[in-house]
């Protein structure tokens, strides 16, 4: 039976670093955004600069928030806003400076607290120097490489800022300014509701898990997490298990890696764990909370 996921307010998927709607016919939130239209609900994907700090990007999305109000015809009306990773944060700071505008903000695997992942890339960069600057170059290549092929606008890039607000450091001084939903202790569940926004997240880890390691981009996950020390064994390669936490936490231990968390992994899959499912799950969730 078809389910219905209809929402009050429109979905706006936001994704997250090196992200982008479509690049030909492959589209990063496809199966999420085909699943949640299937089942009644009003779907976007946002353009954000696929490098760049969290409050540049936020500021981006908050124009297209306004954008998409206006093209829906809600006016003063709302949106719910699921990021994935980096995508996280830039919702959490359109939250805090529009709230009347967000019904609700999601965190999809997202570095609410930072990743350590990025402290290692951080302290292996010297500023200022040849290691950085390579970096730098390299990561703004495959940004420019990825933005030309999707088509997207000719937005703003900037790969050490975005390294930067990815820290633990770098969101630390974000929280200070944006701590909407944030817990009060660590691995705790934060508030539920802040300003009349509803905050929710859920996220995964990496597991002992025989079909996992049949997905060839679970390797890289896996390789990434061995520069994790605080959330060790409790990570998705990119993200810290609790460092994802805030507002409601529906769970932080699927067994998803980073990229597992917003598309249907290649291969077999245990049955009642498609990842894609859980975002149509999410927006009956919404919905029964008439958002």
């Amino acid at each position: 039976m078809q389910r219905n996921a209809t929402t009050r307010y429109p979905i706006l998927l936001v994704h997250g670093l090196f992200g982008f709607d479509r690049i030909g016919r492959f589209e990063l939130f496809h199966d999420v955004k085909q699943a949640l239209r299937e089942a009644g609900g009003q779907v976007f994907v946002p353009q954000l600069s696929a490098t760049h700090d969290n409050e540049v990007r936020g500021q981006q999305l908050m124009l297209q928030i306004e954008r998409v109000l206006q093209g829906t015809g809600a006016g003063a009306g709302k949106v719910n806003l699921i990021g994935h990773s980096q995508g996280a944060l830039a919702c959490r700071y359109a939250a805090a400076l529009m709230p009347k505008n967000v019904a609700s903000v999601t965190s999809v695997s997202g570095p609410n607290h930072g990743s350590e992942l990025a402290d290692a890339l951080r302290m292996a960069l010297i500023p200022g120097r040849l290691p950085e600057q390579v970096a730098e170059q390299i990561a703004t290549r495959i940004a420019d490489f990825l933005s030309l092929l999707s088509g997207q606008p000719a937005l703003p890039r900037n790969a050490v800022a975005a390294l930067n607000a990815l820290t633990t450091a770098g969101v630390g001084e974000f929280n200070s300014k944006y701590p909407q939903g944030l817990p009060a202790i660590w691995g705790g569940h934060g508030a539920e509701r802040v300003n009349d926004v509803r905050y929710y997240s859920w996220s995964g880890t990496l597991q002992d898990d025989w079909l996992q390691t049949l997905d060839p981009v679970h390797a890289i996950c896996r390789a990434m997490s061995e520069h994790f020390v605080v959330d060790a064994g409790q990570n998705d390669g990119f993200v810290g298990r609790y460092s994802s936490h805030l507002g409601t936490v529906i769970r932080s231990d699927y067994p998803f890696d980073h990229l597992a968390s917003l598309r249907r992994p290649d291969g077999p899959r245990k049955p009642g764990l498609d990842p894609v499912e859980l975002y149509v799950e999410h927006a009956i969730r919404l919905k029964a909370a008439q958002l």
